[in-house]
């Protein structure tokens, strides 16, 4: 496991941490969790490129090294002034737990299994929600930082992926129209993604798939075909039918639901594994609450988030 954010600050450096994931932004989204970092706070090492589970050939994970830049030095002062005892013990890695978080009880029903990715937003509590029999032991977290800027964009480069996307869908004989726009919210990836790509049409579920994984997919080809074309890596979004939109407000209403459940009872909840980019969407929803604290344990694919009281 990489090292906890308590080595940032104080003018050292700390070293970086690798992570994988399905994309390489997916993968790097992971590591910036890992450290509570922006993407303009770090540098990023693509390890390896990964290839994704297309026609039913085993894919392999993308993988990363993101290692924070160095802030700039404190001015010294006039005179040695010695350290308080403890001054970082508030900094604790965001990202681990005692033993006894990992144990809790899964309430959930089994999935309904589903083919069309527009049916999987009428019972978001019960696909998510998963609650302990006891509260989990005080977490102290750096309060994830603020949603960061758009990043800049080159219009070209927007419109060079547009027409990669257009013609992916003509080739799966699709009829839909695809536009552009700045990514807005946690959902577009805003500060991460250069632009969102909009597909809209009619009956376009086959292009999301269960749980978004071919949306995903059909992504990672967009940003590996313009990657080639432009000669430098791109990050664009892509969305079918406003999918990551409701995705998001759903996560977001999720977030605030449990958050609420927390306060009442004073124990912890923990929702069921999510993408990066969905944790990303609970952390920033619950980051000014001062009620609660938000925690990701686990590994890999099941990774989670844990919903914790303040103490």
């Amino acid at each position: 496991m990489g090292p906890t954010p308590d080595d940032v600050g104080g003018g050292t450096p700390m070293e970086g941490v690798e992570a994988e994931g399905r994309t390489v932004n997916e993968a790097t989204d992971s590591a910036l969790e890992q450290l509570g970092l922006r993407r303009d706070e770090v540098d990023v090492e693509v390890l390896s490129e990964g290839r994704p589970r297309l026609l039913g050939f085993r894919g392999e994970p993308a993988r990363v090294r993101v290692t924070p830049r160095p802030k700039p030095a404190a001015v010294a002062a006039p005179a040695p002034v010695s350290r308080p005892v403890g001054g970082d013990d508030e900094d604790e890695d965001d990202n681990e737990l005692d033993d006894d978080d990992e144990e809790y009880e899964d309430d959930d029903e089994d999935e309904e299994e589903e083919e069309d990715g527009d049916d999987e937003y009428d019972d978001e509590d019960e696909d998510y929600e998963d609650e302990e029999d006891e509260p989990r032991p005080e977490v102290v977290r750096r309060p994830p930082t603020p949603l960061p800027q758009p990043v800049a964009v080159d219009a070209a480069d927007v419109e060079v992926a547009v027409t990669v996307l257009k013609n992916l869908i003509q080739l799966m004989a699709i009829e839909a129209d695809v536009g552009s726009r700045v990514p807005e919210t946690a959902g577009d990836g805003i500060g991460m993604m250069e632009a969102v790509l909009d597909v809209e049409g009619e009956d376009l579920g086959i292009l999301i798939g269960r749980r978004g994984q071919t949306l995903a997919s059909l992504q990672y080809l967009v940003n590996l075909i313009v990657s080639k074309q432009i000669n430098r890596r791109v990050a664009f979004a892509v969305d079918v039918d406003g999918y990551k939109r409701r995705r998001e407000e759903a996560l977001v209403g999720l977030a605030k639901r449990m958050a609420a459940r927390v306060r009442g009872t004073g124990r912890s909840v923990t929702l069921e594994p999510m993408p990066p980019n969905e944790r990303r969407i609970v952390h920033i929803t619950l980051a000014e609450d001062p009620s609660v604290v938000t925690v990701s344990i686990g590994e890999g694919d099941a990774r989670k988030v844990a919903i914790t009281p303040s103490r």
